[in-house]
């Protein structure tokens, strides 16, 4: 960990609200943008990662120094955001009052659109299989790195990883939006 971070994180636990400040900056559009994929709505994102910072800034002192900032950090963002997921199941779905109207601008419209549907498609994928895809994926982090935030075994996150990679190809094949591959039709 970097001398920068170890002095921010002392400063922060000897109760100075500037680093606590800047310790949030430092870190808030990744824990964002977490919460964002594995939520999938602007608001419960915002929620969950104000949530995380909270907690983070509370357990801090529990935070074990000879480990990874990023990966406690996000750990607990993805503790927060299966919390909300849980509440979230047990609420009956809002239904929509009006259909979106389609974006015609040629620009980017495909591309936007896959990324609708992987983000659509990642929303029916187990929790623990999402987060850790996600953490693979989009935030690099090494299987280790996963393996130590979600506090699970190595295989277990290469496995929660390949299934979710299987089942998001298995529902975009489903849903039309690519060939769907022979071993994608088998049971994850």
């Amino acid at each position: 960990m970097p001398e920068e971070l170890r002095q921010l994180v002392r400063r922060c636990l000897d109760g100075d609200q500037v680093a606590m400040q800047h310790l949030v900056q430092r870190y808030r559009d990744r824990v964002y943008a977490l919460c964002l994929r594995m939520l999938g709505q602007r608001e419960d994102a915002e929620d969950a990662a104000q949530e995380t910072f909270v907690r983070v800034l509370r357990s801090l002192h529990r935070w074990d120094s000879q480990r990874d900032f990023v990966p406690w950090l996000l750990a607990i963002a993805g503790n927060r955001c299966r919390t909300q997921l849980a509440v979230r199941m047990r609420k009956p779905a809002p239904q929509a009052l009006v259909e979106p109207v389609p974006d015609h601008q040629p620009d980017m419209m495909a591309a936007r659109h896959l990324a609708e549907e992987v983000d659509l498609a990642l929303r029916n994928v187990r929790d623990k299989y999402r987060q850790a895809f996600l953490l693979f994926h989009q935030d690099e982090m090494s299987y280790a790195e996963i393996a130590a935030a979600m506090e699970c075994p190595l295989g277990t996150v290469k496995t929660w990883v390949h299934r979710a990679r299987r089942e998001l190809i298995r529902q975009l094949g489903q849903r039309g939006v690519i060939a769907e591959p022979r071993y994608a039709t088998e049971k994850v």
